[in-house]
């Protein structure tokens, strides 16, 4: 009787044992799905354990594993323009967004080059044979400031190179054309050689230290045409902000084109009063692949997605509006000339992409918390032209974004306010700074 009990046991034991394996006899396919940073397992890694024994798919991911975007402001050296690869390499799902900074610039200082051309009976106002200007520096520290006020200078040819690249530092003033920082440029028209001088710059900084000052270049151009009067025959700005600025305080009473740089929705309709030009840095596309990055970082799928590859929405982005640097980590999208010729197609600046402009289906793709800053809620185009595609893209892609505006001064104005990242899901960050990164991945590495 002992024997026959102890048999039913073994038995009963061995069912059991059965059971728990997966009785069918089926094997489990080891999971391909990405975690709750988005990581995607790679070919020949390990194959994960049954869901058994895996976390669950709500599970807390640390704050340094979440997907993070850094906007507008690339992680680099303010001196050298080196980038800040530890900063762009911070985590797996780590990317930069922002627009081709040289594209735009050359576009830029073309503009001006072509106006010069075409307006030349009219452009210099004294009849002296030099065609003067001055220029509005944003922030002599920042990638894209540097790039313009190189473009600028290449182009109407007063450039001077130093290091092996042209000279970004501001004049002061140059009434006599002997500055070592700048040269004296030509342009040969109709025949006629014409003289190119800058005759004033700088940065467009306040008292509080704040950059790109709309205020500040107001300011500038009052004192600058005290100076030089009927010599500036061409504004040239790193920005529609400080461009609308001087715009507004003298150039359009004086009938002298002003170029600046954003396709602000205000700029582009003063072209039609005498604005010289600016260039779109096709804020559309860079708004969207801001937060289109982090969605699919959070979804686990192919970062191209909705990118360069169709969604299942039918959203994707065209070869001639970004390019993808892999080795930078770094989506640029491409800029566009703005002029008299083509202003009636960018009076709304804030309006979505059209090729990207499909809701995703919150079914798979569910809700998601995102942490974002813009580094200057004062910024005339941050505030006026890319948080509204943001908050436009954003219930598109069905994320909850918290919105921080900071004083354009100290990064402690913004991190102060990232008291407690573990109620995020991922982070878009636009720095006061480009040097500043550490100050934010520390925060994320506690």
């Amino acid at each position: 009787m002992k024997k026959k009990l102890a048999l039913l046991v073994v038995a009963a034991m061995l069912a059991a044992t059965i059971t728990a394996c997966g009785g069918s006899g089926e094997t489990k396919a080891p999971s391909t799905q990405g975690n709750a940073g988005g990581e995607t397992q790679a070919a020949g890694a390990e194959t994960q354990a049954p869901a058994e024994t895996q976390a669950p798919a709500g599970a807390e991911v640390a704050n340094k594993d979440k997907p993070l975007v850094w906007f507008n402001r690339q992680p680099s050296n303010s001196s050298t323009g080196e980038l800040d690869m530890a900063a762009l390499n911070f985590n797996a799902n780590t990317y930069y967004v922002g627009f081709d900074a040289n594209q735009g610039a050359e576009l830029q200082g073309t503009m001006i080059k072509d106006y010069i051309e075409k307006n030349i009976d009219t452009i210099d106002r004294n009849g002296d044979g030099i065609i003067g200007y001055v220029l509005a520096i944003g922030d002599i520290g920042h990638n894209d400031s540097i790039a313009r006020t190189r473009g600028v200078r290449k182009a109407l040819g007063t450039g001077v190179e130093k290091d092996g690249e042209i000279n970004s530092e501001p004049i002061g003033t140059n009434a006599d054309g002997s500055s070592s920082i700048v040269q004296d440029g030509t342009l040969e028209i109709n025949g006629k050689t014409y003289t190119v001088r800058e005759y004033a710059s700088q940065e467009m900084k306040n008292s509080a230290g704040a950059t790109w000052d709309a205020a500040t270049a107001g300011n500038a151009i009052g004192t600058w045409a005290s100076s030089f009067g009927d010599s500036i025959d061409i504004i040239a700005s790193n920005n529609d902000g400080m461009g609308m600025s001087m715009f507004n305080a003298w150039s359009k009473d004086n009938n002298v084109p002003t170029f600046g740089y954003d396709a602000n929705s205000d700029a582009v309709a003063a072209i039609a009063e005498g604005y010289g030009g600016t260039i779109s840095q096709h804020a559309d596309v860079q708004a969207y692949l801001t937060l289109r990055v982090l969605r699919n970082a959070l979804d686990g799928v192919d970062i191209d997605t909705g990118i360069g590859t169709a969604d299942e929405a039918g959203n994707v982005l065209s070869a001639d509006v970004y390019t993808y640097k892999a080795d930078e980590r770094s989506y640029y999208a491409l800029n566009v000339a703005v002029t008299a010729d083509n202003y009636q197609d960018f009076t709304d600046s804030t309006k979505v992409y059209e090729p990207v402009a499909n809701q995703l289906d919150e079914s798979k793709n569910p809700t998601k918390k995102v942490w974002l800053n813009i580094y200057n809620s004062s910024d005339n185009f941050l505030s006026s032209t890319y948080q509204p595609l943001l908050q436009n893209y954003d219930k598109l892609l069905n994320l909850e974004v918290e919105y921080i505006g900071g004083d354009g001064q100290t990064e402690s104005n913004i991190t102060n306010r990232l008291g407690n990242p573990s109620q995020y899901d991922a982070f878009a960050i636009n720095m006061v700074k480009t040097d500043n990164a550490a100050s934010y991945t520390s925060l994320l590495s506690q």
